[in-house]
């Protein structure tokens, strides 16, 4: 069933692209989101930059029709620009005062819910802002068409079941012809068929079209860092391998991504001398107030951020000390 989503500011500024994510849906933007949006404009942050992207995006729309009166999108729906009106906000609790932007939002959305016949629904990523929707009546939801679930990211990894005799093949002669719909150094781990126990792991080399094995880690580690695990075996393969000049790592906290990263970045600097030195960043995305507003000069207003980088150089100086002392 067709639906009418009105979008909350937020929204928009999280993602410019919503107004065209909705699919054969209509889109409902409050006259209010335009000038909250109008007050981000000239911030020199991602959230400036999407506000502009989206005066401009909605200025394209204006220039095919009237958005008070509707422009029709590729998707089938139609986006128009609401205002609020003394009705509108007559329909608020008393407890919810006209003269806050998110109230005035609130009521558009509820005018909406009263003169249309589609079903209505308030988008917004302020849990606070969908609470109070639900609590006048209103079907609110959390904006999500950007978020990916990490087990439905390309894992990198794939195990194949074979015969005895191909794991023996590929420990005796070090690598193994493989035919198959496979991704250029993506991991494979073998599996013997009669005995799951007995395995081999290689990355698969598209160009040789063949399975080799992991680079072996020094035997007192990557700056004392030994892998766990296999995932671990494979990030050091390709951190290690200088054929391989990026490496993106993802998954969930304190799995080691950062650690290894570092670890073969000082191996391949630092003692091996194939890089004059190493650099490390970290984007600076605010959990709370900016870095302007935090007190101290430049190097305090990044300790926050950084402190996990130092946490992590210090345990891998902190190992090598330990290594010496062995």
């Amino acid at each position: 069933m067709k639906k009418t989503y009105v979008l909350d500011t937020n929204v928009l500024l999280h993602d410019p692209q919503a107004l065209f994510r909705f699919e054969e849906n209509d889109l409902v933007i409050p006259i209010t989101v335009i000038e909250e949006i109008d007050r981000f404009k000239k911030e020199l942050s991602e959230t400036g930059r999407n506000a502009r992207h989206v005066s401009r995006l909605l200025d394209g729309l204006r220039r095919q029709a009237q958005l008070i009166e509707g422009v029709t999108l590729d998707g089938g729906g139609i986006l128009r620009v609401d205002l609020y009106t003394e009705d509108s906000l007559r329909r608020l609790p008393p407890e919810l005062q006209a003269d806050r932007g998110d109230n005035r939002i609130l009521a558009v959305a509820l005018g909406l819910k009263e003169s249309l016949e589609t079903p209505v629904v308030f988008v917004t990523k302020d849990t606070n802002l969908r609470i109070k929707a639900d609590a006048v009546g209103l079907v609110a939801e959390d904006y999500e068409s950007d978020k990916v679930s990490i087990e439905d990211l390309y894992p990198g990894t794939v195990e194949v079941v074979i015969d005895k005799d191909e794991v023996d093949r590929f420990y005796g002669q070090g690598f193994l012809p493989l035919e198959g719909d496979f991704v250029s150094n993506q991991f494979i781990t073998l599996v013997e068929s009669g005995n799951p126990s007995h395995t081999a792991i290689g990355r698969y080399a598209a160009p040789l079209q063949r399975l080799v094995p992991l680079i072996r880690p020094p035997k007192d580690g990557v700056w004392g860092i030994h892998p766990r695990n296999r995932e671990q075996q494979f990030a050091l393969d390709l951190l290690l391998n200088e054929d391989i000049q990026l490496v993106t790592l993802v998954g969930k906290a304190g799995t080691g991504k950062t650690l290894l990263a570092i670890a073969a970045g000082l191996l391949k600097s630092a003692d091996e001398g194939a890089y004059s030195r190493l650099l490390v960043s970290r984007p600076v995305f605010p959990l709370g107030r900016d870095l302007g507003f935090l007190p101290g000069e430049l190097e305090e207003k990044l300790a926050p951020w950084m402190q996990p980088i130092f946490d992590n150089v210090e345990l891998l100086l902190g190992a090598v000390d330990e290594r010496g002392k062995r």
